[in-house]
């Protein structure tokens, strides 16, 4: 994973934070307001919403803090007792204030429907912590791997111009001290060896173009020989690029096979419980609550799922007003009441 997938995880875990706060937020002000108004002085209900808002207020400001400090690194990505400590005690004031009101009363399922926001926020608020952290420690080991390839390629560039220059080096020393002793050998034996000492030079200048046709055609050899290693590799990237291609394409068919078994089993089931029709009396609890379930699918009026229960409409109704609260939509927009 690069950077810029890290940012982008980033930003997405912060935008679905806030939407989880904001709406647990409003939910909680809708909630806690009845409570704080039954609960203050006829003269005082105006101030019925403030408590909710001062709660909501710190649970805002220990997510946009925790954010800040993850993203930071400060400290392992925490600030101590007392933000974990502001954390769990804001969320279990919003717990209690939410779920009041249904405690009061005994009402359990009030206190469980109630409960899923603030708990929800609660856990949001420790789990974004955490992958804040996370995020934070990848994007320090990518600068970290960057920093140590950019430093190896420095000190790479650095050895091998120190190299080039102690070998520019050592061939200048080689040649100057060849000169010297080619001018003392000619200053020795100039008068009695001139025509030997020519053929000698014509010699080793034959010989020095021998050597550098030599080395030319060395270096042509290894040349073709990197340009064969080349293809060649770029040969097998291609083969395995063409190969995961193709595993990647057949996997993804047959996630689309399944799919569309599952969606066709699924149908079939809810088609086989919406028209067995109205029964003689009524059907047990959980037989009941498919049916009501397969026609809060299909779109279908509360009426119908209590004549296709045998149940009463009020009992369909609750059924009905459950599964929206647990985040159901029914396919026919205005089916149920």
């Amino acid at each position: 994973m690069n950077r810029v997938q890290i940012r982008s995880s980033e930003r997405a875990l912060s935008v679905g934070t806030w939407l989880i706060v904001g709406g647990a937020m409003l939910y909680s002000v809708l909630t806690v307001t009845p409570l704080m108004a039954a609960h203050t002085p006829d003269k005082w209900r105006w101030t019925a919403p403030i408590l909710p808002l001062v709660v909501d207020a710190a649970v805002v400001i220990v997510v946009r803090l925790d954010s800040v400090l993850a993203r930071l690194g400060g400290h392992g990505g925490h600030g101590g007792a007392w933000p974990v400590a502001l954390r769990w005690m804001t969320g279990t004031m919003t717990l209690a204030l939410n779920i009041g009101v249904s405690a009061l009363a005994g009402d359990l399922v009030g206190v469980a429907v109630h409960a899923v926001a603030p708990l929800l926020l609660i856990v949001t608020a420790e789990a974004g912590l955490a992958y804040r952290r996370a995020l934070t420690a990848a994007v320090l080991a990518v600068e970290a791997r960057t920093r140590a390839e950019q430093d190896e390629r420095d000190r790479a560039a650095a050895e091998r111009e120190e190299n080039r220059l102690r070998a520019a080096r050592e061939q200048r020393e080689h040649d100057a001290a060849i000169a010297r002793e080619q001018r003392e050998h000619e200053a020795t034996l100039a008068r009695e060896e001139a025509d030997r000492q020519d053929r000698i030079r014509r010699e080793a200048a034959e010989q020095a173009e021998a050597a550098e046709r030599a080395e030319r055609e060395a270096a042509e050899r290894r040349e073709q020989i990197r340009e064969q290693q080349q293809a060649e590799r770029e040969r097998l990237e291609r083969q395995a690029t063409q190969k995961r291609e193709l595993e990647t394409q057949q996997r993804a068919e047959r996630e689309r096979r399944e799919q569309a078994r599952e969606q066709e089993r699924l149908q079939r089931e809810r088609a086989a419980l919406l028209s067995a029709g109205p029964p003689d009396e009524k059907l047990a609890e959980d037989r009941a609550r498919q049916v009501v379930q397969a026609a809060f699918t299909a779109g279908l009026a509360v009426r119908v799922a209590a004549e296709l229960t045998g149940w009463s409409v009020g009992w369909a109704s609750n059924r009905y007003q459950e599964l929206r609260d647990n985040g159901s939509t029914p396919a026919l927009e205005g089916a149920a009441p």
